[in-house]
């Protein structure tokens, strides 16, 4: 992949849109959002593992538990296997906050 390509896909990655995100709470959901849909266009199952933990929390600090937990689930249970990885780590934490 040549130089301009790379830097052309990372910076309409899904990870610089999440990290744009804690601006303003209007401003953070819309970019986990527009981060949410590159990553499930490209069927980036980690992106949108991430993507939705980030989400899950702001909508757990907005007091939608239910809508966050329903947002996570889904993307967790697809996984099979790498339990032990921080980011599923951070996202059966979140889950089990949730749930409580």
């Amino acid at each position: 992949m040549a130089l301009g390509t790379q830097t052309a896909a990372l910076k309409s990655s899904p990870e610089t849109k999440r990290g744009r995100a804690p601006l303003t709470l209007e401003g953070a959901e819309r970019s986990y959002l527009a981060s949410l849909d590159w990553a499930r266009r490209q069927q980036a199952k980690m992106w949108e593992l991430r993507t939705s933990t980030s989400l899950a929390r702001l909508w757990q600090s907005q007091d939608r538990r239910q809508e966050a937990y329903e947002l996570l689930v889904p993307v967790y249970d697809w996984f099979t296997e790498g339990f032990d990885s921080p980011d599923l780590l951070e996202a059966r934490a979140l889950l089990n906050e949730l749930a409580s």
